[in-house]
């Protein structure tokens, strides 16, 4: 199938800038364990997975307006909460909403990842998001850095190109995903990813 005919799995009427809570899963390439494993309920960390953890929490340093919810590396994937808090100090924020949104799942691609001479340890930015912080400028930046200290020290890694989302629409649902989240090392041998 030619990738630039599938229909975008986003919701057409919402802004993926706009202040709310999205619910994240990236898998890593055909779900291959990268991360590291489960044992005892308790998700050990290989070196990737190390890279995966560690630089989801430098999303908070090189993107304005965010906070971080919940966030667990499993050995395929990663799931997390984003919390834009809304992009204020750009001048071109639509302010979408919809009352009537349902569940949403959606993906989209990754932001390329430059040529491997361009990588220095550390460099001034890991992170390529420039101006308006959108879900998918977010998630691609974090899938490109990853990608690219782990391509650096020769971890073994790869992404899917898509991601799922889903937007948080109230305490309840978003008190629900957290559990699930904290949960979902003890879940393993239940969880689809598996």
């Amino acid at each position: 199938m030619n990738t630039k005919s599938r229909k975008s799995p986003r919701l057409a009427s919402w802004d993926y800038g706009t202040e709310a809570s999205y619910f994240i899963t990236i898998c890593t390439k055909n779900r291959e364990h990268f991360f590291g494993k489960i044992i005892n309920k308790k998700m050990q960390l290989s070196q990737a997975g190390a890279i995966a953890s560690v630089f989801w929490f430098e999303i908070k340093n090189h993107a304005k307006n965010i906070d971080l919810g919940e966030f667990v590396v499993m050995p395929n994937h990663i799931h997390g909460i984003l919390i834009l808090k809304g992009n204020e100090d750009d001048n071109d924020v639509g302010t979408t909403q919809n009352p009537n949104i349902d569940d949403v799942v959606g993906t989209t691609h990754a932001l390329s990842l430059p040529s491997k001479t361009a990588l220095s340890l550390p460099p001034p930015n890991r992170f390529q998001n420039q101006g308006k912080n959108t879900v998918s400028s977010i998630v691609g930046s974090y899938k490109s850095a990853v990608t690219k200290y782990c391509n650096l020290l020769e971890f073994p890694m790869g992404w899917q190109s898509r991601f799922f989302d889903h937007i948080i629409r109230n305490e309840d649902s978003f008190h629900r995903i957290s559990q699930y989240i904290q949960n979902n090392p003890a879940n393993w041998l239940e969880d689809k990813f598996y």
